[in-house]
């Protein structure tokens, strides 16, 4: 297999792949950015919303994981083109329906085709990048994530006010179209080797010992308490700015896309910062494990810090920032993480099953969020629940640091290799 790290192919892959992550988050974050007409045009609670929006994530982890596997053993270009043609389709029924189960199930079949895209892209990115060239492309998918989110917090209000809130719905619809077109042409499969000189870098692991490792559990666990605050805050923020802190929806935009803005160079940053601690020897635990908790602390003391009575809004401005970038920058680091530890025929699986497993936060935490909101339209309901996903953010992101030992477990792997070769009959058993 080619080794050779061809940077221009590679950097186009990941702009494609940049864009392709910021349509992902647009659908996300649309219906958020439109609470309020939804909920008056379709006369439903905030717990309705709430079911509503936490019913995208129903068959995310279904749909993750089943694509993980599907990545293993399909080109990922032609994997990223079908779910990006899905994802068209799935916006369709939104544009004309007025009725809430119609939006709830669009919503869960479009969460079904968006399940396996995060772990699809970097499974496709890491074809075309080294080891220790990984984070930053996948940061850059992060800020695809934030672009698509900025696109959203200024185009939705523009387009609702001048069309009509549906309209954001055929805005997807041609977005959509229009990457697969430039996918289906300038995309390719990369062909570059993990080139790992490591012992059984490559050995493929039963799935039951190589998800009990206590590093991949670690990284999961932080990626599910990050998912918990993406869930928490890109779901509910909008409806705080508007419906709590009293702004209207174009400042309510505006101010949400100051958010996304400002924590996209936090997340470039804070992943560049790992990638050179990696680059001067810097043990990977210390350098991606327990500086992705050290991030994720911080970001869930700035979600505590907006139950503060009287903060002024500026403060409770860059506590958003900082909780919406640093609060989920395992998202960015983690899978550098899983790739560390995973055979590379098992990534795609491997980074899938830890997007699907921090999607069952997606439901819960808009759930919850909506049970508090419904108890409490004021602003302190927004906050007490920003207080609970704050501690929960800190609780699992330390937790996670504890467990994450790359180089423990890569030593463990060495050694059940030098054992499988010592007993071939115990290994080929062991792997059925």
């Amino acid at each position: 297999m080619n080794t050779h790290y061809d940077a221009r192919s590679a950097w186009r892959t990941a702009t494609l792949l940049l864009v392709f992550m910021m349509a992902n988050f647009f659908d996300k974050i649309v219906i958020g950015l439109l609470a309020v007409p939804i909920m008056n045009d379709l006369k439903i609670t905030p717990m309705q919303f709430g079911v509503l929006s936490s019913s995208f994530f129903w068959l995310f982890a279904v749909g993750g994981i089943a694509g993980g596997f599907i990545a293993n053993r399909i080109a990922a270009k032609w994997v990223l083109l079908a779910m990006a043609l899905a994802w068209a389709l799935c916006q369709i029924p939104l544009v004309m329906s007025t009725s809430l189960t119609v939006f709830i199930l669009a919503r869960v079949a479009l969460g079904l085709t968006e399940g396996p895209a995060y772990p699809t892209a970097i499974h496709a990115a890491y074809k075309w990048f080294p080891p220790h060239k990984r984070i930053v492309p996948v940061a850059l998918f992060g800020t695809g994530t934030g672009l698509g989110l900025l696109c959203a917090g200024v185009l939705v209000p523009l387009i609702t006010l001048r069309w009509g809130w549906r309209a954001n719905f055929l805005f997807l619809i041609v977005f959509t179209l229009a990457w697969s077109a430039l996918w289906l042409i300038f995309g390719k499969e990369g062909k570059l080797d993990d080139a790992q000189p490591v012992p059984g870098a490559h050995a493929e692991i039963p799935y039951r010992r190589l998800l009990a490792d206590p590093t991949v559990f670690g990284s999961y666990l932080m990626q599910f308490v990050g998912y918990w605050n993406i869930a928490l805050t890109f779901t509910w923020l909008p409806a705080y700015l508007q419906k709590g802190l009293g702004c209207d929806a174009v400042t309510a935009g505006r101010l949400y896309a100051l958010t996304l803005a400002g924590g996209m160079p936090l997340t470039i940053g804070a992943s560049f910062v790992a990638q050179r601690l990696i680059a001067r020897g810097i043990p990977s635990r210390i350098a991606r494990g327990w500086f992705t908790a050290a991030c994720q602390v911080l970001g869930g003391l700035m979600l505590v810090s907006l139950s503060i009575p009287n903060l002024p809004l500026a403060a409770r401005e860059v506590a958003m920032i900082v909780a919406t970038s640093l609060g989920c920058i395992s998202y960015a680091i983690c899978p550098a993480i899983l790739g560390e530890v995973t055979p590379t025929a098992q990534r795609g699986a491997v980074l899938a099953l830890g997007t699907s497993i921090a999607s069952i936060a997606g439901i819960l935490s808009p759930l919850i969020m909506g049970r508090f909101v419904q108890a409490d339209s004021s602003a302190h309901g927004y906050e007490i629940a920003f207080l609970l996903g704050g501690s929960v953010l800190i609780a699992g992101s330390l937790i996670g640091a504890m467990l994450v030992n790359p180089e423990r477990s890569m030593l463990r792997r060495v050694e059940a290799c030098q054992r499988a070769d010592e007993n071939p009959g115990i290994a080929t058993s062991a792997a059925k």
